[in-house]
């Protein structure tokens, strides 16, 4: 009998089968917007362009990072296609700009139906959080480039703002004040550093930390913030928005601060939640280092006038003051104190 592509290490019945269980969980996520079926070349979306003067079109793409790592290790694959979401939508949602669809690509050395739906129903979760419809991706199978239990994944946003909504910094002042959206924990950033950190100092994931072990704090999934976030642009004058991800505060805020500007930042005004504790003293990591890398507990600042601050603080209930907009030139546009 001659060689198949199954004796390759490509199982198409495995990727046929997959397709059919996901298809509830990727048509739970489509807006009327959506033209196309699931399995085409293609995925159709139909820009409602009435409810736009001149709509413009935002894109994003992402993956996870080394968190994979970790949901890969402790056997868990539900929540991490939640985070890939987040990373893409909440990248696109600082231009003001709405998400509405998303397309994933997931990459595996050999196939596990199970492991991939788990993931997939993940990616609809985030996408059914956001609002974004997911019409599209790619299962590849690739023997030889992964090893057995690894996969890998990417995802793409796209989102659109009418132009004289768009938001870009340009209208950051002085005077206007900085509130902080919180994280729910490292979110999809610096895992490469907290890898590292159990691997030196032999930590067990199932350590337990506060009410969880180590290993379940370290998988919170990424906080998604696109309804409180358009809730903000619509009832506010919202000069400027930032997500902290890869680069944490220090390296983020400034590419949303004009020259000539300064965002005077209070490290002391929210409760850093405690991963981020264990994360310095286990490592010893020095403070700038870790505002260098992660988010340390405020995944998304809003900078608005100073008169429209407790209406947002209303909104988001949860979110808390942290911080004021100079006019003083700086060669960082930040100071943390």
């Amino acid at each position: 009998m001659g060689l198949t592509y199954k004796t390759a290490g490509v199982d198409i019945d495995a990727g046929n089968q997959l397709v059919n269980l996901i298809k509830p969980a990727i048509r739970s996520t489509h807006r009327p917007e959506v033209l196309s079926s699931i399995g085409g070349f293609g995925g159709l979306f139909a820009l409602q362009q009435n409810k736009y003067k001149q709509p413009i079109l935002v894109s994003g793409t992402d993956g996870v990072g080394t968190k994979l790592r970790l949901a890969q290790q402790l056997n868990q694959h539900s929540t991490i296609g939640i985070d890939l979401v987040a990373m893409c939508v909440n990248d696109v949602i600082v231009q003001g700009a709405e998400p509405l669809f998303f397309l994933d690509y997931f990459a595996t050395g050999k196939l596990s139906v199970e492991e991939a739906q788990a993931v997939i129903e993940g990616i609809a979760e985030g996408c059914r959080q956001s609002n974004a419809a997911l019409i599209g991706g790619e299962t590849a199978e690739m023997p030889g480039m992964y090893d057995d239990g690894e996969y890998d994944l990417a995802g793409f946003c796209v989102g659109v703002v009418d132009q004289d909504d768009l938001i870009d910094g340009s209208n950051v002042s002085h005077g206007d004040l900085i509130i902080g959206l919180p994280a729910s924990g490292i979110h999809s950033n610096g895992y490469s550093l907290v890898n590292k950190i159990i691997e030196t100092t032999h930590t067990s994931l199932d350590e337990k930390l506060g009410t969880q072990s180590l290993g379940e704090t370290l998988l919170t999934p990424t906080t998604i913030y696109v309804n409180v976030v358009l809730q903000l642009v619509k009832s506010l004058d919202i000069h400027g928005l930032c997500h902290i991800t890869g680069g944490g505060l220090l390296e983020n805020v400034p590419r949303i601060i004009p020259d000539g500007y300064l965002a005077n930042i209070d490290s002391q005004a929210w409760v850093r939640p405690e991963i981020f504790d264990w994360i310095q003293t286990t490592g010893n990591i020095d403070r700038d280092e870790m505002h260098r890398v992660f988010n340390c507990g405020i995944g998304m600042l809003v900078i608005l006038p100073k008169e429209q601050a407790d209406e947002a603080l209303k909104i988001c209930q949860s979110a808390t003051l942290i911080g004021e907009i100079k006019k003083l030139a700086s060669e960082n546009k930040i100071s943390l104190r």
